[in-house]
């Protein structure tokens, strides 16, 4: 791994293989339908970190719908993740000094006053689209903002299918339910075949072994179940499918993710 890492750290600070991914993410751009820009060509003055940027205005914008490898930004303790610094320098890259327009597809603001947007430049350069094509950030979706993440997803998908960026670093692999033990309290992609979905009140439970008290947990709550029903899902027909979800990994029995809106999880095509 270190070998690997410092081989990857290396070609990325060169531009080798920076360059390279990001001029292919250069193509992607705002697909059309999408929400039109709200806020129009405001400049970028500092990248704060790999998702997120300040505008001339003085607002911070946190890129919605990524989460990229994040800095310490003054947090005692906080370990850098790998890659930290490339995110910021891949975006920095794509938009300092540059005038960027806000999408907005969901709610407008998080609880620190930032701006929760979807950010193209001039050219027509989706800026979230373009770090997933690079490998630069993975998908991370909230129930309240949840326009484009299937666009996302496939991105994504094709950047951990090339392993570009992070997906070439064993620390953002994809974890089996059996070993996630050890990742409680971190966003993780979580991947296996459910071997019960189950109903309790309002409550859906997609276990992942025999014993609920010590096995891997997708939890689904009443609220969720409502947005999956709009859409179609029925989680309990997931009883033998094998299915990908994403978030935050914490203790409840055994180790558990909730699952807020259908776009977390995805139902895998392998027998």
């Amino acid at each position: 791994m270190d070998f690997s890492f410092k081989t990857l750290r290396s070609l990325l600070l060169t531009g080798s293989l920076l360059l390279s991914g990001m001029g292919a993410a250069q193509a992607i751009e705002w697909p059309p339908g999408a929400p039109a820009a709200t806020i129009k060509a405001q400049p970028v003055t500092e990248i704060v970190d790999g998702d997120t940027v300040l505008l001339a205005s003085g607002k911070e914008v946190r890129l919605v719908g990524i989460q990229a490898p994040k800095l310490p930004l003054g947090r005692a303790g906080f370990k850098t993740w790998p890659l930290a610094e490339e995110s910021r320098t891949a975006l920095q890259a794509l938009s300092d000094g540059k005038a960027v327009s806000l999408h907005f597809g969901g709610r407008r603001e998080d609880r620190y006053r930032r701006y929760l947007a979807h950010l193209t430049l001039p050219d027509g350069t989706w800026i979230q689209g373009a770090l997933l094509a690079a490998g630069m950030a993975r998908v991370y979706s909230f129930k309240d903002n949840r326009k484009l993440i299937g666009e996302m997803l496939a991105l994504e998908q094709t950047a951990r299918r090339d392993r570009r960026g992070i997906w070439a670093l064993p620390y953002y692999r994809i974890r089996n339910p059996a070993e996630t033990w050890d990742d409680i309290n971190s966003f993780q992609l979580v991947e296996g075949r459910v071997v019960d979905a189950a109903r309790v009140r309002n409550v859906v439970y997609l276990n992942f072994g025999p014993d609920w008290r010590t096995d891997f947990t997708f939890r689904i709550d009443h609220r969720a179940l409502r947005l999956f029903e709009r859409a179609g899902i029925d989680p309990l027909s997931f009883t033998g499918r094998a299915v990908r979800g994403r978030g935050w990994v914490k203790a409840q029995n055994g180790p558990l993710i909730e699952i807020t809106h259908p776009e977390q999880l995805e139902v895998l095509d392998v027998q």
